[in-house]
Protein backbone atom coordinates (compact mmCIF):
# COMPACT_ATOMS: atom_id res chain seq x y z
CA UNK A 1 0.00 0.00 0.00
CA UNK A 2 1.41 3.34 -0.89
CA UNK A 3 0.99 6.23 1.48
CA UNK A 4 0.31 9.77 0.25
CA UNK A 5 3.50 11.71 -0.40
CA UNK A 6 3.88 14.97 1.51
CA UNK A 7 5.00 17.96 -0.48
CA UNK A 8 6.78 20.85 1.22
CA UNK A 9 5.97 24.46 0.52
CA UNK A 10 8.65 26.89 -0.72
CA UNK A 11 8.86 28.38 2.78
CA UNK A 12 9.43 24.94 4.33
CA UNK A 13 12.13 24.14 1.78
CA UNK A 14 13.79 27.50 2.51
CA UNK A 15 13.74 26.71 6.24
CA UNK A 16 15.22 23.25 5.68
CA UNK A 17 18.03 24.73 3.52
CA UNK A 18 18.75 27.28 6.24
CA UNK A 19 18.89 24.56 8.91
CA UNK A 20 21.20 22.40 6.80
CA UNK A 21 23.55 25.02 5.36
CA UNK A 22 23.13 28.09 7.58
CA UNK A 23 23.69 31.62 6.37
CA UNK A 24 25.59 32.29 3.19
CA UNK A 25 28.70 34.47 3.51
CA UNK A 26 28.44 37.96 2.07
CA UNK A 27 29.30 38.18 -1.65
CA UNK A 28 32.81 39.25 -2.63
CA UNK A 29 32.80 42.73 -4.12
CA UNK A 30 34.74 43.37 -7.35
CA UNK A 31 37.33 45.58 -5.61
CA UNK A 32 38.06 42.77 -3.11
CA UNK A 33 38.80 40.17 -5.79
CA UNK A 34 42.35 39.09 -6.60
CA UNK A 35 43.72 38.56 -10.08
CA UNK A 36 44.81 35.00 -10.83
CA UNK A 37 48.00 34.07 -12.64
CA UNK A 38 48.35 30.97 -14.79
CA UNK A 39 51.36 28.80 -13.99
CA UNK A 40 53.06 25.91 -15.74
CA UNK A 41 51.74 22.43 -15.03
CA UNK A 42 53.81 20.62 -12.42
CA UNK A 43 55.32 17.42 -13.81
CA UNK A 44 54.32 14.14 -12.18
CA UNK A 45 57.93 13.22 -11.64
CA UNK A 46 61.29 14.90 -12.14
CA UNK A 47 63.33 14.38 -15.26
CA UNK A 48 65.40 11.20 -15.02
CA UNK A 49 69.08 11.70 -14.32
CA UNK A 50 71.52 9.38 -16.06
CA UNK A 51 69.00 8.10 -18.59
CA UNK A 52 65.62 6.45 -18.65
CA UNK A 53 66.97 2.98 -17.75
CA UNK A 54 68.61 4.34 -14.59
CA UNK A 55 65.35 6.02 -13.62
CA UNK A 56 63.52 2.69 -13.93
CA UNK A 57 66.16 0.98 -11.78
CA UNK A 58 65.79 3.64 -9.05
CA UNK A 59 62.00 3.55 -9.19
CA UNK A 60 61.93 -0.24 -9.09
CA UNK A 61 59.93 -0.53 -12.30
Amino acid sequence: MSEPVESFTDEEYAFLRHVRFGELPPPVRPEERAESTETDIRPDRPDPTGGESEWHLRAGG
